[in-house]
């Protein structure tokens, strides 16, 4: 078995469609030695021919993958994981769709990561077309921010466009705006986000310095993953394991794959899953196709099951030691939530989709329990609606079963975001849960 060596952190991708990502990731694990020259070289033949030569490192990581058969366009759906190490860091990169349709994937993958990288383009047009009410720069960046990442890489992409041609000002104007733009969000603009401009296509500024953009002179991108602080690792807490994908692999069995939240995770163990109730023993772990003798908090792994089919888990369930507070499907929960884009009044009997980690389920709002003070975060008075800005204390009721825990408690699975009609209604974090318990009263947990 290998171990582990560099510390790990995920790092998610993200960003208005076209503005860059997967060209990032493309040319930055060129540059890191991961992709032979050979597959480099097949896949700027392919893309040339195709008459697609900017779309060359999408080009390469599908050829990582196996194969060219399906359309590019379509496969902008997908979402790829791929690895690769910096001085101080083991990293795992996380390429999400940036396209509207598939938010809910997105937020999926975000709440797995420890911080992000915020591509956006420089070209006029583009930045605005992105950072516009109805583009993607707002809403991942605060989608983002509502998933517990709190620390982010601002990169001011396509510098060398010939309407940009690597200039300062521009740089400067876009940085002024997206600072003012995230730190209302609640980011650090100080100390936890950092700017940074480059050429995904041309490569400057992406391991090495630009000599395109003598003028700037902070890091470069893989510079600046080094620079992230890493999270506190909760390895003292019981295990909370959500399931992110579910396979049937031939000669191996059933794998569910996600990344390990809180506790420590080793072969062996017996995992609970919630909903369900169903268990199964770890018979190995995987990182990155290494196996590896125990999985920790932050750490994106695979886990080969025993004794479980794949048709009995499913996205979105949660595993945790059998045999020490295992996690359990909820009844209810009671949460505060801010209204964030509603046109009219939020009554009881409204029912949206939640989405907590990586689970994404109809909630049913039955009981508007107070306003909530934004001064002293004390409840006021009683409501009979809410409405856009509002603050409150409210119990939901999930339509299918689902496992959510206490913010307090387990940050990652306590927070979620409110979805209505292809947009972002409000956000949320989990006060406390009622836990579905066959054949007796819920019994409520206040923060475990």
């Amino acid at each position: 078995m290998i171990p582990k060596e560099k510390l790990h952190l995920n790092i998610a991708f993200i960003g208005h469609v076209d503005s860059g990502k997967t060209t990032t990731i493309g040319h930055l694990l060129c540059k890191n030695g991961k992709i032979d020259q050979r597959t480099i070289e097949n896949a700027t033949k392919e893309a040339k021919e195709c008459g697609k030569q900017s779309l060359v490192h999408l080009f390469i990581l599908y050829a990582l993958k196996g194969g060219r058969e399906r359309d590019i366009e379509r496969d902008r759906s997908i979402v790829d994981h791929w690895q690769m190490e910096t001085e101080k860091y083991r990293l795992t990169l996380i390429d999400p769709p940036g396209h509207r349709d598939f938010t809910k994937n997105l937020i999926t993958r975000t709440s797995q990561a420890d911080a992000a990288v915020l591509l956006v383009s420089a070209v006029p047009g583009e930045f605005e077309e992105g950072y516009a009410k109805d583009g993607q720069t707002r809403e991942h960046s605060m989608l983002a921010f509502t998933m517990g990442i709190k620390q982010l890489i601002v990169c001011i992409n396509k510098m060398d466009d010939k309407r940009v041609n690597w200039s300062q000002q521009r740089f400067d104007e876009l940085k002024k705006e997206l600072s003012q733009s995230l730190r209302k969000m609640g980011y650090n603009t100080e100390k936890a986000v950092s700017f940074i401009p480059l050429s995904a296509w041309t490569g400057d500024n992406l391991v090495e310095k630009s000599p395109n953009m003598s003028w700037y002179t902070g890091p470069t991108l893989s510079e600046g993953f080094d620079n992230l602080i890493p999270p506190k690792r909760p390895t003292d807490k019981p295990l909370r394991f959500p399931i992110q994908d579910v396979f049937k692999i031939p000669g191996i069995g059933t794998v569910v794959v996600g990344t390990v939240q809180t506790g420590v995770v080793r072969p062996g163990m017996v995992l609970t899953f919630a909903p369900g109730g169903v268990s199964a023993e770890v018979k190995s772990i995987e990182m990155h196709h290494e196996t590896i003798t125990e999985a920790g908090p932050g750490d994106y792994v695979g886990l080969c099951l025993k004794g479980i089919s794949p048709k009995e888990l499913k996205r979105g369930y949660v595993g945790g030691d059998a045999k020490n507070d295992p996690p359990s499907e909820v009844s209810s929960f009671t949460a505060q939530v801010i209204i964030i884009n509603h046109p009219g009044q939020i009554k009881i009997g409204y029912s949206p989709v939640c989405y907590f980690h990586t689970a994404h389920v109809t909630c049913k709002f039955a009981e508007l329990i107070s306003k909530i003070d934004k001064a002293t975060g004390k409840g006021l008075e009683e409501l009979k609606f809410l409405k856009l800005g509002d603050a409150c204390i409210v119990k939901l009721i999930p339509l299918k079963p689902v496992c959510v825990e206490s913010f307090s408690y387990f940050p990652s699975l306590g927070r979620f975001v409110i979805r209505d009609m292809g947009s972002n209604v409000a956000v949320g974090v989990i006060k406390s849960v009622e836990v579905k318990a066959p054949e007796r009263l819920p019994i409520k947990l206040e923060d475990k």
